[in-house]
């Protein structure tokens, strides 16, 4: 079962969520020793980050709505976008895309060859109509980059009647949730193999997103559940109360 777990999860479980996906998706009675020492014992093992050098802090500007306080007690309080790239024997290819930070789930996504104001305004296009935000209640907290300073982006805030917050310039911390959705990407999906176009990475971040992060990826922050679960459960828990 437990090399069942780890290759369903393309190798990238580690003990605990291996764990965690015994007791709450199998409801097996195990504890988390035992599975460390099995899977020691079989060879197995997560893929791990890197800790790096934190950078210098860095006051918030007047736009920061966030000030790093990421944590929300509700779905479409709180949404985080950025864009990240990655190479392929064709070239660069662009990812932007847009988080709840409530669940963690990813609700807008979009991939382009060029790092443009269309790259942004179409993630956020998708989480738009995937939730239907308004009534100026929503923020959307994103870096200091020409896309989301610019007229069209603006516009599409606006227009939706969502809360524009950007964080310091060149500090990867205010908007850290983002940046380990990224490191957590690179680390399961971008960095296991070189990718020889465009369009295979372009499926492949596709498949990674909504077929397995969303629906089954397992957070430590949302109590091992994935994301689409989180959500679920609190909906399901509000309509009980």
């Amino acid at each position: 079962m437990i090399t069942r777990i780890h290759q369903d999860s393309r190798g990238s479980y580690g003990s605990p969520r291996v764990h965690a996906e015994l007791r709450l998706g199998l409801g097996e009675q195990v504890n988390l020793k035992r599975v460390q020492r099995l899977m020691r014992e079989a060879g197995l093992q997560g893929v791990y980050r890197r800790k790096g050098r934190r950078n210098p802090i860095n006051e918030a500007t007047e736009e920061d709505l966030v000030s790093r306080q990421f944590t929300v007690t509700a779905p479409d309080r709180l949404w985080l976008t950025d864009i990240t790239e990655h190479p392929t024997g064709e070239g660069k290819l662009y990812c932007a895309a847009v988080m709840d930070s409530y669940s963690r789930r990813i609700i807008g996504w979009s991939i382009d060859v060029r790092q443009q104001t269309t790259l942004v305004t179409d993630a956020l296009g998708m989480a738009i109509t995937r939730r239907n935000p308004g009534n100026n209640s929503t923020i959307l907290h994103s870096d200091h980059g020409t896309q989301y300073t610019s007229w069209a982006f603006g516009k599409r805030l606006r227009e939706a009647g969502l809360l524009g917050s950007m964080g310091t310039i060149g500090d990867c911390y205010d908007n850290a949730m983002m940046e380990s959705f990224w490191g957590t990407m690179q680390l399961e999906l971008l960095d296991q193999k070189r990718w020889e176009t465009r369009s295979e990475l372009s499926n492949a971040i596709f498949e990674w997103i909504e077929c397995w992060y969303n629906p089954y990826r397992r957070h430590s922050s949302i109590q091992m559940l994935s994301p689409i679960e989180f959500e679920a459960m609190q909906t399901s828990t509000h309509h009980t109360t």
